[in-house]
């Protein structure tokens, strides 16, 4: 199932509105797409970080503790909080989000 959109209320991202509703449908992950031209997680911004460093996988406590831009930290916490795993991948490039939804290892996976 895909949900797009917010919840509608003020000061919750559509992060939250997302990993809220996965953990009510029980969802088994959830999947983060970006769009610009950002393939995972890395250590710092790579658009204007050279030097960054693309995680394959990483945990949800190490980028709440490194204070990584994956969502807003209200999300992530409410997905370490429900053990909801994450993959971010860039929406944009071709058969990404085919292969995320097969469960194929694009991008990042937090958990």
């Amino acid at each position: 199932m895909i949900f797009a959109a917010g919840m509608g209320n003020p000061y919750f991202t559509t992060d939250t509105a997302a990993a809220q509703r996965a953990a009510e449908i029980e969802a088994d992950i959830v999947l983060k797409g970006t769009h610009g031209g950002v393939d995972g997680v890395y250590s710092d911004d790579p658009r204007t970080n050279a030097n960054a460093t693309r995680f394959d996988e990483i945990s949800l406590d190490e980028v709440i503790s490194r204070d990584l831009r994956v969502m807003d930290m209200t999300a992530i916490t409410f997905c370490k909080d429900n053990h909801l795993p994450i993959r971010v991948f860039d929406l944009m490039a071709p058969g990404n989000l085919g292969a995320a939804l097969d469960g194929v290892a694009v991008g990042t996976l937090v958990k």
